[in-house]
């Protein structure tokens, strides 16, 4: 696959124009800017992807390089096309067109209808929306897994502590898998609100069986919503709305190749969504605020990529993580070595093609880190919320032994993963653990 530079690119140079130009010939000359801007960062690979001093980027769970083709879409919009979608003239028609096109490509991606898509800035965002919309004057119960994202977590319990609502958290297995029925048996009919299940979780890689959780739960009360947080599973498995049949869903622009600050909200029709932000009527009048059109772009085009890509992707990403899991144990040796996650189980149905959360006895996982962080980028724990020695608590609530916990490296790949970084990682991380 083609890869590109992470190197600090300047802005293409403005002509400086008479004042009695036309406003079309200005436009040419900055589109041709742009364009030529564009070719400049495609002639400079092809280099693997990503690079920082040449460190080994294993953190794609954290945060996807920006795609290159993504970048490239975002370009025109940054320096030619950046008026105001909501502005009738030449300069609004461009951005109000590219919104559009992007709404119908990520729709396109989770087959939902564009009219169920509202982008907002990040999954957190999408998150608290969901849950705050779901939530009725009869109806202030949520349910949540215990291994949920914090932007869940904290949610549902900042609103618990306001009295807002009331939270039940259920458990997993020891594969990370959340049961269906535990999910069913929490329901309190005529009081449940909202059921939030992560459709993959961002340590372990476990997928839900998120279409039966939500069948389960309408068994009981079919005036329950549910809602899942899908940000580390678009881009990285294929995620269909109508066969989920969820009512809300989030996914997230960063983690499949989009730039950070954008995000989308899946509401399926006749559902709840009150605006949180108030003051124009963007996003049919639910969320107030210019939209950011080159993030809108740059999210439309990491879908159209999904779906030209998908299966190659997660196919490459299967074998990358496969390989580079091989090559861990085959010099660790299998008997001191473990994998989290129903990878480790050895059903890679449920499992994220491209996360490996692995444990190696007798290591601290965060120490090895701060070893190699200038040659490998990975992580001991969830990115969002790292930084200490502590296991993790999606680690405590899979029951991963205190031993395993504390070595356990959270290693994730992706679309521009190239053999030759998962060969260098595997030596880099070897050398660290066994350095005593």
């Amino acid at each position: 696959m083609r890869a590109f530079s992470l190197q600090p690119t300047t802005a293409p140079r403005q002509e400086k124009m008479p004042a009695t130009t036309p406003i079309h010939a200005i436009l040419a000359v900055t589109f041709a800017a742009a364009v030529a801007q564009a070719l400049r960062l495609r002639r400079r690979g092809p280099k693997p992807l990503p690079q920082q001093n040449n460190c080994v980027y294993l953190d794609y769970a954290a945060t996807c390089p920006i795609y290159p083709e993504v970048g490239d879409a975002m370009l025109p919009y940054l320096y030619s096309h950046w008026g105001n979608p909501s502005s009738s003239h030449a300069y609004g028609a461009p951005c109000r067109d590219a919104v559009t096109k992007a709404r119908n490509s990520v729709a396109t991606l989770i087959h939902a209808d564009s009219k169920e898509i509202t982008f907002c800035s990040c999954g957190s965002e999408a998150d608290n929306w969901a849950i705050a919309a779901s939530l009725r004057d009869d109806r202030t119960h949520v349910v949540v897994s215990s291994i949920e994202h914090p932007a869940i977590l904290a949610c549902v319990d900042a609103l618990e502590e306001q009295g807002r609502c009331e939270v039940t958290k259920v458990g997993v297995d020891k594969c990370g898998i959340v049961d269906p029925a535990a999910v069913a048996a929490a329901i309190r009919p005529g009081k449940t609100a909202l059921v939030s299940i992560m459709l993959a979780n961002n340590e372990v890689g476990a997928v839900q069986p998120v279409s039966r959780i939500v069948e389960s739960v309408k068994a009981v009360d079919a005036g329950v919503l549910v809602h899942t947080d899908a940000a580390q599973a678009v881009g990285k498995i294929d995620v269909d709305v109508s066969e989920l049949n969820v009512d809300y869903l989030t996914l997230v622009g960063h983690k499949f190749g989009a730039p950070k600050g954008v995000a989308a909200l899946f509401h399926r029709e006749g559902v709840p969504l009150p605006s949180m932000l108030y003051g124009g009527g963007q996003e049919n009048g639910r969320r107030a605020g210019t939209e950011a059109v080159p993030n809108i772009v740059a999210l439309g085009a990491a879908a159209d990529i999904w779906l030209a890509e998908g299966a190659a992707i997660a196919a490459h990403s299967a074998k990358q993580r496969d390989s580079l899991r091989a090559a861990l144990e085959e010099r660790l040796g299998a008997s001191r070595c473990a994998v989290n996650g129903p990878l480790g189980a050895g059903d890679t149905v449920n499992a994220l093609p491209n996360v490996l959360s692995f444990a190696v006895r007798g290591c601290v996982a965060s120490s090895v880190l701060s070893k190699v962080k200038d040659e490998v980028a990975a992580s001991a724990s969830a990115a969002c919320h790292s930084g200490t020695a502590a296991v993790s608590a999606v680690l405590k609530a899979v029951g991963v032994e205190q031993e395993l916990a504390v070595g356990t490296l959270r290693l994730s790949v992706g679309r521009h993963t190239t053999d030759a970084e998962v060969r260098r990682a595997a030596d880099v991380l070897v050398r660290a653990i066994l350095d005593p």
